[in-house]
């Protein structure tokens, strides 16, 4: 499948994201000839361990990370990222652990908004929401390229048009400017083919990072 990189919003120190720039972001892209082809979604959900005993806490990760993919609504993916372990499973395994009643869901993320393609590439921009507070947590980019599925092969390309990107951004002189970091997939056992692990480890990296700096009250 084609390579994709997953880019959040760093505000600038003293600022928040907010639907203004989320729009003018989304106008940017219109303004450089992206054709807007329809909504997309995406679910990330953040597990924590039902111990009935402290003797039991041990045997469970601490936390671990559930994702719901548009492009594999057949699938789940849970990332343990603290043994730096990605599994892909059928997605009836949400309604089984709901069942067993292990672990429960600490917060869910909403991810929500418009797909633009833009001659070889994708753009998917759109919301973060959590399902603690109708308030926006953040803003994400797909950038995804459809010739090609090796990472290696695609990373000076998708990193040039990602250069290019930021620069028209950077003319509307908004307070703060996309990231991208990228995980250690080999960390993970995945190969230089990308699949869908590689979207769900690199979604779960970057809300690890937005979490941190924006932590979930109970």
């Amino acid at each position: 499948m084609p390579v994709k990189w997953v880019l959040h919003w760093q505000p600038n120190a003293g600022t928040t994201v907010n639907t203004q720039i989320l729009n003018e972001i989304s106008q940017c892209v219109e303004s450089v000839n992206g054709v807007k082809d329809g909504r997309w979604k995406a679910t990330l959900t953040l597990y924590k361990p039902v111990t009935r005993e402290q003797s039991q806490a041990a045997e469970f990760p601490r936390d671990f990370w559930g994702m719901s993919l548009a492009e594999q609504p057949t699938k789940y993916y849970f990332i343990i990222r603290t043994q730096r372990i990605i599994l892909e499973a059928d997605s009836s395994i949400q309604a089984i652990m709901e069942k067993l009643q292990s672990y429960k869901s600490r917060v869910a993320l909403y991810f929500e908004g418009f797909q633009y393609q833009l001659g070889d590439f994708n753009l998917r921009v759109g919301k973060v929401v959590s399902s603690h507070s109708e308030s926006m947590r953040g803003i994400i980019m797909e950038v995804e390229y459809l010739p090609l599925s090796s990472m290696e092969k695609s990373t000076e390309i998708i990193g040039d048009f990602v250069g290019l990107w930021q620069e028209a951004v950077s003319k509307r002189s908004l307070p703060g400017q996309f990231m991208h970091n990228e995980p250690n997939f080999t960390d993970f056992g995945l190969a230089d083919q990308y699949t869908s692990q590689h979207t769900a480890v690199q979604y779960a990296s970057v809300m690890a990072q937005l979490l941190a700096t924006q932590p979930v009250r109970n």
